[in-house]
């Protein structure tokens, strides 16, 4: 074996073999792990029963639940299987089933489980809730309706088939029967935000505005996570004429999200209505750096550029719209204007008649006879502003609604009853995620409580067992920072080694016990220096080679650090806010070409050449050396030859399967190529084995799909 799990809860079991394992205790340790949200931690208690007992039904459960709570569903929903295939009553599995199915759109197989689960345990609650869901997302309100009138009888107390049947009548645009619902959810439970944020839709809709404010106000009192709510409130305090209190609302959600679109859409055309130019160009920039597709941000962006005067840009913003949108007549009009104040009369006279042109022909069309009015870009937007209609949903991309404020779409509010933000949701994290780094020789480790592994390998145990080094090697790619009192101790220790030298220069023990020394202290130079020294004395000291490739590698990245930031060294960072396929080491755009995103600069490519060199005798001296074939991957991943990091991925993970880093690596690997099928599989398998960030890209990268 070499991973070991090891915690307080492991350590009576370190010297057992895997065999005797206590399943009975692993699995409740895993339940409780489950019920205090901490799923990352409980699959790896369930993956331990499941390899001693691969029989039993349970441990499948209850990882599929964990996996459920990851917005893992296809994981979930094959585990759920194979525990329906070991104990096909076990009811609560149809029940995950369901919803995992319900969470991929599979609404007719999720529907099945439900009934299959209310066979054995009618008039449950939950399960009678959730396929009524189902049936409105398939559209079948008849059958949601019969199921809501059931439920209500037996449950007459239950806020939520209230809350849940208003949303379907909300859906349906019964807004008196959706109002009525939520009156009485809010009767029963008055303490549930989503009843309170639901109900001020329906009254913005009927403009009651200050039903709606007062709705949201206590909304947010009861739940100030939920930014929805600030991005509604704000739109209803426009509507008030209150823009300073919209204004404090979208900056309140970029303060907790600064990536939100609608809150930058929307805080961007009120800076624009107030004249505040500048930074509204700045808001709808930021807005299309996130989302390239968002024409109605380019609009709004060239008609500010044209405000201030950059023509240019301007016209490189109207060209986007037009492109995608030929036939939208104020585009070609704000063009002709800003192409007539860069003196370009030719171009301005095309676009005006183009325009003029197809509005005839539209006015045809319609039987009407309308004037061909060019208009400034200002008016065209105050005039586009003045009309009753001054919102948009998130997902209604009608460039003809460019200037209208953004609500939190509906179907987004009745999504947050059911997906309420709670600890343990690790998919949610909106991060950066790096490749998992190299392992490296060290005494040290960061603790980490969701895999707590010892990586093992034979040659380290045997080197252990020589004890020819104070401490006890281990390896890890997660590297502790020394205390004092530990620096001092290998500060000691060098010369302590130096004294030991002096009396036996031969010992390549000596050096390399001097090297680790350095190396933790930061001196990576002398740390080369001794494992030089340490080969020098013994040419199949594998360790050492090992080592040395390592901290080549953290001098290389100390090196490159210090250099500007336009120097074109990657790091194999992956940008979840990029598209898909893109790999980005802080500058924008770098596209997954290994030709284009090779390193340009012979001495990095020499230092490289030396790092690979180290790494190619450590697995010529022990084959099954896997953290040699990971750390070489890495390398391939920092030089953007990925299809050359796969192939090490793919070694390791042969002589070691369960080798999750490397299924981590592997996928962002793929997905830079864009397999993203494959990556995003070796993402969930990266998970399932204990790497948290899997689920942030995996959520991310079906969610931009």
């Amino acid at each position: 074996m070499r991973k070991i799990i090891i915690s307080f809860l492991f350590q009576i079991c370190i010297c057992a073999t895997f065999a005797q394992v206590n399943t009975d205790r692993v699995l409740a340790i895993g339940r409780n792990a489950l019920y205090f949200e901490d799923y990352v931690l409980s699959i790896q208690y369930f993956n331990q029963v499941i390899k001693a007992k691969p029989w039993i039904a349970e441990p499948y459960f209850y990882r599929a639940v964990a996996k459920l709570n990851l917005d893992d569903y296809k994981g979930a929903e094959e585990d759920c299987t194979l525990c329906l295939e070991r104990n096909p009553f076990y009811v609560q599995a149809y029940y995950a089933r369901g919803i995992a199915r319900q969470s991929l759109e599979i609404y007719d197989l999720a529907i099945q489980d439900y009934k299959k689960g209310l066979e054995f345990r009618p008039n449950d609650r939950q399960m009678m809730v959730n396929q009524a869901v189902a049936y409105i997302q398939k559209k079948d309100y008849k059958e949601a309706g019969t199921l809501f009138e059931e439920l209500i009888k037996n449950y007459p107390k239950d806020a939520m088939s209230y809350l849940t049947r208003g949303a379907m009548y909300l859906e349906t645009g019964d807004t008196v029967k959706a109002l009525g619902d939520y009156d009485k959810a809010i009767e029963i439970d008055p303490y549930y935000a989503p009843s309170y944020g639901n109900r001020a839709i329906i009254l913005f809709q009927q403009s009651n505005l200050k039903g709606a404010l007062a709705d949201l106000n206590e909304a947010i009192r009861l739940n100030s996570r939920e930014s929805g709510y600030f991005i509604n409130r704000g739109l209803v305090r426009y509507h008030m004429n209150d823009l300073r209190g919209a204004m404090s609302d979208y900056d309140q959600v970029i303060t907790m999200d600064k990536q939100n679109l609608i809150a930058r859409f929307n805080r961007g055309l009120l800076r624009f209505q107030v004249g505040d130019n500048n930074r509204a160009i700045e808001d709808f920039s930021v807005v299309i750096e996130l989302e390239p597709d968002n024409y109605m941000a380019y609009y709004n962006r060239a008609l500010l550029n044209l405000e201030v005067g950059d023509y240019r840009g301007a016209v490189s913003d109207f060209d986007v719209v037009l492109k995608q949108y030929p036939n939208f007549l104020p585009g070609y009009y704000s063009r002709s204007e800003a192409k007539r104040k860069m003196n370009d009369a030719v171009g301005a006279d095309r676009d005006y008649w183009t325009a003029v042109d197809m509005e005839q022909e539209m006015n045809k069309k319609k039987g009407t006879k309308k004037g061909g009015t060019s208009g400034t870009a200002s008016s065209n937007a105050t005039a586009q502003a003045g009309s009753d209609e001054k919102t948009r949903e998130q997902s209604d991309n009608n460039i003809e609604k460019f200037n209208r404020l953004v609500v939190y779409d509906k179907e987004e509010e009745r999504k947050s009853k059911y997906n309420s933000e709670i600890r343990g949701r690790v998919q949610d994290r909106n991060v950066r995620i790096d490749i998992e780094p190299q392992f490296i020789l060290t005494y040290y480790e960061r603790p980490d409580q969701v895999k707590a592994l010892v990586y093992y390998d034979k040659s380290m145990e045997d080197f252990n067992n020589r004890m020819v080094l104070p401490r006890q090697l281990r390896l890890t790619n997660q590297e502790a920072a020394l205390t004092e009192a530990q620096i001092a101790s290998h500060f000691a220790s060098i010369n302590e080694f130096s004294s030991k030298i002096e009396q036996d220069p031969s010992n390549p023990d000596y050096y390399f016990g001097r090297a680790l020394d350095y190396m933790l202290v930061q001196d990576f130079a002398e740390a080369i220096r001794n494992y030089d020294k340490t080969i020098e004395q013994d040419s199949s000291y594998m360790l050492a080679y090992f080592n040395r490739a390592v901290v080549r590698y953290k001098q290389l990245e100390y090196t490159q650090s210090q250099l500007p930031a336009s120097d074109d060294y990657a790091s194999g960072v992956i940008d979840l806010n990029a598209k898909p396929n893109v790999i980005q080491s802080g500058a924008p755009s770098v596209v997954n070409d290994p030709a284009s995103g090779m390193l340009k600069d012979n001495t990095r490519a020499y230092e490289h050449e030396k790092i690979i060199r180290d790494y190619d005798k450590v697995i010529q001296l022990n084959p099954g050396f896997v953290y040699a074939y990971f750390n070489r991957g890495n390398i391939r991943c920092s030089q953007r030859d990925f299809r050359a990091a796969i192939l090490d991925y793919n070694e390791a993970i042969l002589r070691d399967p369960d080798f999750a880093e490397a299924y981590f690596n592997r996928g962002l690997a793929r997905l830079s190529q864009g397999d993203a099928n494959r990556g995003i599989a070796d993402l969930s398998k990266a998970g399932e084995l204990g790497i948290i960030n899997a689920y942030s890209i995996i959520k991310r990268m079906t969610t931009s799909e």
